[in-house]
């Protein structure tokens, strides 16, 4: 084997030598690459942002050259590039500075009008100026015009309107409406039709229920049609210069509770932003029924009801709103209901009281002044009777309990004087007692104060209690309380047994659907109340009073 000869020192210190210069030519060769290629990115950047910039606005040319002479000479790229920052930077100031200003004055401009609005409703208590409806929605359009331009339509001409949100609203499974802002034209008859004619509204068409539970069998529907000229629009037989609105009876009316929550709280919910102003055209009209409720229909418009059903007239409007309903039941939701003037269930038993020139607002106050010579008065509590089912098996033990703890007690059942005699008695009451049902409906006429006593039957039925009546209790600015017989004050427990599931289980009857709850929990059930058990909630409604 050949032997290697021994690297010397000198030659192994000229190796390492030559292998470092040849790592710092490579790193070097690296390095310049990357700085190259930064170089070109940002050259690449500010040249796009340049070109931008003056893009925006041809002054900014000129501003750019009246810059760049003041500075420097000795690196004319990097002052170029900085110039070229700082105008940029000046005219982002200056866009936001005016978008800053135009806000606040946007701003200013609301809250004047909400100002003036409130000024106003304060004065005629939450209810706008009929005699001027036509001249102050004139102006309110003037005033939008232009903003609705911005969105490709709006004009000062009924006969040529445009809005900004769609003509139909059918996205709520509850209700659908329509608003039709422009020459309208409402033909009734067996195919009722609506058309807005408008040449920048889209053709179109929609079949809508104008009830308030659009999801009922047996309802009846009505066209809605937008076309772009009069020739597509039936030729109006009368022209009046008043809104309408088209609604629709039947559904569930005829229920006491129904008639409220279906009809009337929506009816005011649509309409009473008119003050009256406004024409009713109502697919099967119910004559009978609106005669009971005359005087809220009277309220709500002074101008003649129209069957729409069986009109031949093409009745012609500037503004139309078709169907009807509340996002919740027997209540004004003021954040999800559009009433047009921000009403809420306070606003609508006060026009209810003023519908029926009832005179009490606010229930007694207990530790009032005596009256000079007189005794002290005794708050009025009114049980309501129920003669079908829920009804009180024991109700004279719960009047003398009632009357114990101070209260002067009277009974009623269904009404038999006039409907108007019957709301008067209502509102002679500070505190309404009863087992859930319809009947505790009539706590709309109760002085804004008073206490509604909610007797909830066995079952696991507070949910429904509350939602049908506690929570609307409050928003009419009454007191609630709330009692929830137990199984032992049921009747049903007679008749099954503890160890039965309908006394045992109820979560389980109501997973077996509504039929069984319906059945047993509401229509075959009567209460005893225990009242040692019931004597706290009777003390608290009287410290309501307080």
């Amino acid at each position: 084997m050949k032997m290697m000869r021994p690297e010397t020192k000198a030659a192994r210190n000229t190796n390492r030598s030559s292998l470092w210069k040849s790592n710092y030519v490579a790193y070097g060769l690296l390095l310049g690459s990357v700085f190259v290629l930064l170089y070109l990115m940002v050259s690449t950047q500010f040249s796009y942002s340049q070109k931008a910039l003056l893009e925006l606005d041809p002054s900014t040319v000129d501003s750019a050259k009246t810059i760049l002479p003041k500075h420097g000479r000795n690196h004319p790229r990097q002052e170029d590039v900085r110039a070229r920052i700082e105008e940029f930077n000046r005219e982002e100031e200056v866009a936001k500075a005016h978008t800053e200003q135009r806000r606040q004055e946007k701003q200013g401009e609301s809250e004047q009008q909400w100002a003036q609005k409130n000024s106003i409703e304060e004065q005629s208590g939450h209810e706008m100026k009929s005699d001027n409806w036509e001249e102050k929605n004139q102006s309110e359009k003037e005033e939008t015009v232009e903003e609705s331009k911005q969105f490709g339509g709006g004009t000062d001409d009924y006969n040529n309107v445009v809005d900004a949100k769609p003509i139909c609203d059918t996205s709520f499974g509850k209700y659908d409406v329509c608003e039709l802002d422009g020459d309208t034209r409402a033909r009734g008859g067996p195919g009722a039709t609506v058309t807005l004619v408008s040449p920048r509204a889209p053709p179109k068409e929609w079949e809508i229920k104008p009830y308030s539970r659009k999801y009922l069998d047996g309802l009846k529907a009505v066209t809605v049609r937008s076309v772009p000229n009069p020739e597509n629009a039936p030729q109006c037989t009368t022209r009046l210069n008043i809104p309408a609105m088209v609604i629709e009876l039947g559904g569930l009316t005829g229920n006491y509770w129904h008639d409220f929550t279906d009809v009337l709280v929506p009816l005011f919910i649509g309409a009473r932003r008119f003050n009256g102003e406004i024409q009713l055209l109502v697919v099967n009209l119910l004559p009978f029924w609106v005669d009971r409720y005359k005087r809220i229909f009277g309220k709500i418009s002074r101008h003649e009801i129209v069957d729409f059903e069986n009109d031949d007239v093409v009745r012609c409007y500037p503004h139309v709103v078709l169907g009807y309903g509340s996002r919740k039941e027997f209540t004004i939701d003021p954040s999800l209901d559009e009433t047009g003037g921000g009403y809420t269930m306070v606003d609508f038993t006060k026009f209810l009281r003023s519908a029926y020139s009832l005179p009490r607002h606010r229930p007694i106050k207990l530790g009032e002044v005596r009256p000079a010579g007189g005794h002290r008065r005794r708050p009025r509590m009114i049980i309501l009777e129920r003669t079908n089912s829920r009804k009180i098996l024991n109700l004279a033990e719960v009047i003398a309990a009632a009357e114990a703890v101070g209260f002067k007690v009277i009974v009623a059942g269904r009404p038999r004087a006039s409907y108007d005699a019957f709301t008067r008695e209502m509102n002679s009451f500070d505190v309404m007692v009863g087992v859930h049902g319809a009947g505790l409906t009539n706590c709309v006429f109760l002085p804004t104060g008073g206490v509604l006593l909610q007797i909830v039957p066995y079952g696991r039925l507070e949910e429904i209690a509350r939602t049908d009546f506690g929570n609307p209790a409050r928003d009419m600015g009454l007191r609630y309380i709330e009692y929830s017989v137990a199984a032992e004050e049921s009747s049903l427990m007679n008749v099954f047994g503890k160890e039965h599931p309908i006394i045992k289980d109820p979560a389980a009857v109501h997973m077996s659907g509504w039929g069984n709850v319906a059945e047993w929990y509401l229509a075959k059930q009567d209460v005893r109340i225990n009242v040692e058990r019931f004597k706290p909630s009777l003390l608290q409604a009287l410290k309501q009073l307080q």
